[in-house]
């Protein structure tokens, strides 16, 4: 699999968004994956909102989210099947604005997906839209897909042989936000003005109708969520004294 970052100008709020693309890629190849950050597909949905205080903010990422809870770092919220912090409420490279997420990124990358297959004369082509996230219990941002088209999200082994020929029962890959973490690996998170990247040689199936929410669980059948759970009583028996944390010290 090669993921090249695409080099371009600046996006403006309210561009057209294909012909942006077109501009910078002059040729999209069969069974290829054309990423497209959400930024520059929300501000070419004009997703932007001017915030002059704390309380405009508080009621913004209110709007955007599913549910949320203020935390002594952010907001957590739960938006379009996902955990992240201020409902993505973006404020970096925004130009004096807050940058949402799209609308509907699954809407958003067929509907891309079907002018770009137009465009470019293809017919097997898939059209990713990441996003950055930081995971649970770890530092820095990494990729996740918040909608794409094109190509199945998962990839199931439940049922086949291991190397050893035992029958796998849970394997699967969830192959838009492996993507995506490459893509964005590349793409960069600063001012390296990499919106676009193209993947090619990616080990995926590509079709032209997609399972939406095939990559989603609900919070409740989710396997981290016992552990979350537990957390008040855990941090009563830290303060105990019950639990002591492993630490490393510097030798001097």
């Amino acid at each position: 699999m090669k993921v090249d970052p695409i080099k371009t100008r600046v996006f403006r709020e309210g561009e057209e968004l294909l012909a942006f693309i077109r501009e910078h890629v002059k040729k999209l190849p069969e069974d290829s994956v054309l990423v497209v950050t959400s930024k520059i597909v929300a501000l070419a949905e004009k997703r932007t909102v001017v915030i002059k205080d704390d309380k405009t903010r508080e009621r913004t990422i209110k709007a955007e989210s599913d549910f949320a809870i203020r935390t002594p770092y952010t907001w957590l919220t739960l938006k379009d099947g996902l955990l992240m912090s201020s409902a993505g409420v973006d404020e970096s490279n925004a130009d004096g604005k807050i940058i949402l997420l799209p609308k509907d990124s699954y809407h958003a990358a067929a509907k891309l997906r079907r002018d770009l297959m137009k465009a470019y004369r293809v017919k097997r082509l898939g059209v990713l839209i990441p996003d950055s996230r930081v995971l649970p219990l770890r530092q820095g941002a990494v990729g996740v897909a918040m909608g794409y088209a094109g190509f199945k999200g998962i990839r199931d082994y439940r049922g086949t042989p291991d190397i050893f020929g035992r029958l796998l029962k849970i394997s699967r890959t969830n192959t838009p936000d492996g993507l995506a973490s490459a893509a964005v690996l590349v793409m960069g998170e600063g001012n390296e003005r990499q919106p676009l990247a193209l993947i090619t040689n990616a080990p995926v199936e590509f079709i032209d109708r997609i399972t939406k929410g095939e990559v989603m669980i609900p919070p409740e059948d989710d396997m981290y969520r016992p552990f979350f759970d537990a957390l008040p009583s855990m941090r009563r028996t830290l303060k105990r004294g019950q639990i002591t944390r492993a630490t490393t010290k510097k030798r001097r």
